[in-house]
């Protein structure tokens, strides 16, 4: 115990020293991706862990890093920025999210679609609603319902329930006729308590 006393008094200087350039924002949030999110007025960018400024103050919101890229806003359109601050994909969307499994859930046009890291777009804007990918999956919903589609867009689950949740550990929850059940990624349906 007296052999840690040192050590700690040692290392707890340069602990705080290190997180002082937090202090110059109103807001920081914890790192992804190396950088972290950062606010000051209504302004936000991102800093690398010694609180140099890599993206400048100049989006009006944020998103953390995803697969190397953030999608942050000017004004009331989205984009998506590199991690060195280069503007890749341009600011047309309505709203944007970060990208998981190599696509990005964006809305425009009062709908739904996907992207590339290029911009390029994957799925078609022809949803209602929409959530990232997990698992390989997407949750979407149209007129007929929610259901589930592949990265390239093919409707694997049909859009025929009430509600869906996102996939997690090789299942996802969905609403049918007023109960809930669990499917598997083939739509074998189960009893949620199971």
């Amino acid at each position: 115990m007296k052999l840690y006393l040192p050590v700690v008094l040692m290392l707890l200087p340069t602990a705080i020293w290190s997180q002082q350039w937090t202090k110059q924002f109103e807001f920081v949030d914890d790192a992804s991706c190396g950088l972290s999110l950062v606010g000051k007025g209504a302004k936000k960018g991102f800093v690398d862990q010694t609180g140099k400024i890599v993206v400048p103050l100049v989006y009006d919101d944020a998103m953390h890093y995803s697969e190397g890229m953030a999608a942050v806003s000017k004004g009331t359109k989205w984009g998506f920025v590199d991690s060195t601050g280069k503007e890749i994909i341009p600011f047309e969307y309505d709203e944007a999210f970060c990208f998981t499994e190599g696509l990005a859930l964006v809305y425009k046009n009062h709908h739904y679609g996907f992207i590339a890291k290029n911009g390029d777009v994957v799925i078609p804007f022809v949803y209602e609603n929409a959530s990232s990918y997990t698992e390989g999956l997407a949750v979407v919903s149209k007129k007929t319902g929610w259901g589930f589609i592949d990265a390239k867009g093919n409707e694997v689950i049909p859009c025929k329930y009430a509600y869906a949740v996102s996939f997690a550990d090789g299942y996802a929850k969905v609403s049918k006729n007023g109960k809930w059940w669990k499917i598997d990624k083939t739509g074998k349906e189960l009893p949620a308590d199971q």
